[in-house]
């Protein structure tokens, strides 16, 4: 019970264990555990039972770490398996991944947070594709440091030209990649040759063993300890008289009373108090949980982040990222799916894959998809803004995943680059947040030009770096409001759902233009009540010049009765009294139309 008691005081150290099939690395962890009696003595009998069972006369180690039934039967790792266990030097979690390329996703989410990973080939094999990949996606994670254990020296009578020409090999291979420190050692993980104990069978060989490497490694911490991020898992009311803010300190420290800003809404607060493990604390780290009470009411919600004012990360809807696609269905541009990154969650889709890693080579080459298993560059959008720092300043911030919509299942994985914008962007940007963005409400007959005008004002906005939304009435109907008709009532019902929209997406920054017919004055101020930042935009074109322009055909339909209570034909429209801004489209260009709604924005500072 002491020793315990010490070991828990000990350095923790994450170690990721990959390998290509059959490389044997379930069977060096299960000689490491057993080589320093770490092995529980009914694990063992398990062990020597499923041994038997096998057919073998000897212990088959590899069997403590595969633990399904169906690693037992094929004889190799299909789920991460953890293991912990320590020395008088060091505590150890030991993740052992899939070899297998089918398992891949499984070798990229395992190798998360590692401190060291250890790399096994088989001396008879040598460098294997598999094992590139392996590589790869070390580098690409930024793991600190890589050993490279070269297994099965037995298999090769424990020739050292053999160890010195794969070591040749990796080095030459690792050379293209961002690996800082990289080092390697002869073993046989069947015999236990330098696993735990030096080994005359290699005395050409003069470093550590296996277990001497990872108790002296010194360790460079991954951790971001400068910047303060706080993403916002749960709001915390049990009275009226406390809201607390739940989550875990992903990077940085925080003390009571420092001044901290909420993303994406620009707005300020001192924090008023930190509770950690039950009990209130002056400061508080990275990677604890902890709740945070803040000096003043406002309003929070999952997926918003505390930083500091002076120390902000990006806000974009655009972003560049490596991308790791782990579903059999090929990844496509404009392909939809759900992004997840710290604890917010919305949806994306690939707007350009830039290129596909040939892992063989690391040569770039151009694609119009992923297909499983496949590394490239992309451009994501997504549908509101993420809070993000680039993977190599903050890993916490830095990666996502990405969720099929339909089943549920995670189908990618992937680190973010950054965004195209500078900081100076990002603070004019928040400088236009602090308020509710927006609301830029395009009202007119169908055919006066609302949905081509809001179309290049939104491509303006987005050139500016600013966060902008459509949303189009005919969208609408046929994505939420398909069950609804053109009558009074339904109009309403449709409007009323859109202003919901609208309030959600300005209330986290995003300027929403919104293209509606709204022919009716009383509804349009019932929105207007509604919905902050509302500026009302009066499309006005003549109706002459509206059916002119009628590339639907829909006012000849409402003319032969096929569409009941058409606006302009079966139903009058009420022109906007005052609006903020009006559009004579019959007059004016389309350009000068976006030049009048840009400089009135301007002029208003609302970008």
């Amino acid at each position: 019970m002491e020793k315990n008691l010490i070991n828990q005081n000990l350095e923790l150290v994450k170690v990721v264990f990959a390998g290509s099939v059959d490389d044997g690395k379930s069977t060096l962890i299960g000689r490491l555990f057993h080589d320093t009696n770490q092995i529980y003595r009914d694990q063992l009998a398990a062990i020597k039972t499923a041994s038997a069972r096998q057919g073998s006369d000897n212990l088959d180690l590899s069997l403590f770490t595969d633990g399904l039934v169906q690693e037992r039967e094929q004889k190799i790792t299909i789920d991460v398996a953890h293991r912990y266990f320590s020395t008088p030097f060091r505590r150890f979690i030991i993740a052992d991944v899939p070899g297998h390329e089918e398992y891949t996703r499984n070798m990229v989410s395992g190798s998360s947070g590692a401190d060291v990973a250890v790399i096994l080939v088989d001396a008879q094999k040598g460098l294997v594709e598999q094992t590139k990949r392996h590589l790869f996606i070390v580098s690409l994670l930024k793991i600190p440091h890589l050993l490279v254990v070269i297994n099965k020296m037995d298999l090769v009578a424990y020739r050292q030209e053999e160890f010195e020409k794969i070591r040749n090999d990796f080095i030459s291979f690792a050379a293209k990649l961002n690996i800082s420190d990289l080092q390697f050692i002869p073993v046989s993980a069947l015999t236990g040759e330098l696993i735990v104990e030096q080994s005359e069978r290699l005395p050409w060989y003069h470093g550590p063993t296996v277990l001497g490497f990872l108790e002296n490694l010194e360790l460079t911490s991954s951790r971001n300890l400068i910047d303060f991020r706080f993403p916002v898992q749960l709001v915390l009311r049990p009275d009226q008289n406390f809201r607390g803010y739940a989550g875990t300190i992903v990077s940085g420290e925080i003390k009571k009373n420092e001044e901290v800003m909420i993303l994406p809404s620009g707005k300020k607060a001192k924090i008023k108090s930190i509770i950690a493990d039950q009990k209130e604390t002056e400061l508080a780290f990275c990677p604890q949980p902890v709740v945070i009470e803040l000096d003043r009411e406002i309003s929070l919600n999952r997926g918003e982040m505390l930083v500091r004012p002076n120390n902000l990360c990006e806000i974009s809807q655009e972003f560049e990222a490596m991308v790791f696609w782990l579903a059999k269905k090929p990844a496509r541009k404009n392909q939809r799916f759900l992004i997840k990154q710290t604890t917010k969650t919305t949806t994306g889709f690939f707007d350009q894959v830039i290129y596909q890693i040939e892992i063989n080579t690391l040569h770039r080459k151009q694609s119009q998809g992923l297909a499983e298993n496949q590394v490239g560059k992309v451009i994501i959008k997504t549908l509101e803004p993420l809070l993000f720092d680039p993977y190599q300043k903050n890993k916490a911030t830095g990666s996502f995943i990405m969720i099929d919509e339909e089943t549920n299942n995670t189908v990618g994985a992937g680190i973010i680059l950054g965004s195209k914008r500078n900081l100076a962007t990002t603070k004019k940007e928040l400088k236009s947040r602090r308020a509710t963005a927006p609301v830029l409400w395009f009202t007119g007959l169908s055919g006066a030009g609302k949905t081509t005008i809001a179309d290049r004002v939104k491509e303006k906005l987005e050139e500016m770096g600013l966060a902008v939304e459509r949303i189009d009435g005919d969208d609408l109907r046929q994505l939420i409001s398909s069950d609804l008709g053109f009558s009074a009532q339904d109009r309403d019902k449709n409007i009323a759902r859109a202003v919901y929209l609208c309030q959600l997406l300005s209330k986290h920054g995003v300027i929403v233009l919104a293209t509606f017919i709204s022919p009716y004055s009383k509804q349009r101020e019932l929105v207007k009540s509604q919905v902050g930042n509302f500026i009302e935009i009066f499309v006005n074109a003549p109706l002459e010049i509206c059916e002119k322009r009628d590339v639907k055909g829909l006012y000849q339909k409402a003319r032969r009765g096929e569409v009941e209570y058409f606006t302009g034909i079966a139903d009058g429209y009420e022109k906007p009294k005052n609006p903020e801004l009006e559009l004579k489209t019959d007059k004016l260009t389309v350009d000068q139309s976006i030049d009048k709604v840009i400089d009135y924005l301007t002029q208003n500072n609302l970008i």
